[in-house]
């Protein structure tokens, strides 16, 4: 083995030892190593892309105009869906009545009409 891949391997067990370590001093540690990690990756990322945009800036703004394009383009389709999607509650179907020539609905079942209601209270519900 070369020096440097045991270099390599020491430095990858100093750093489970400083983990494992790390954990069991701080419960959250896994959560905070991860944190790090991802912020680590994004600042990569930005390095390099960063690097792009000055090199080529021309695709950038075209890159840019095609993703706005594409959320629009989603946010109206998404709108469409709404508008055409079925309103959610309850409901229930109710069938269209045929209407004589005097124009009112079922006035043959009817010949007489409805008692008014009384607002007295009945005798059977005193106490």
């Amino acid at each position: 083995m070369s020096k440097l891949t045991i270099i390599t391997d020491r430095a990858l067990e100093l750093a489970s030892q400083a983990g494992s370590s790390l954990k069991q001093v701080v419960p959250n540690a896994d959560k905070l190593l991860q944190t790090g990690a991802a912020l680590g990756a994004v600042k990569a990322g930005a390095k390099v892309a960063r690097g792009f945009v000055r090199r080529n800036p021309v695709a950038t703004i075209a890159a840019a105009a095609g993703v706005g394009l594409l959320a629009y383009a989603a946010y109206r389709k998404r709108k469409r869906e709404q508008a055409n999607a079925p309103i959610e509650g309850k409901s229930r179907r109710i069938e269209a009545r045929k209407v004589n020539g005097t124009g009112k609905a079922g006035a043959s079942k009817r010949a007489t009409p409805r008692k008014p209601r009384s607002t007295a209270p009945s005798s059977s519900a005193e106490t």
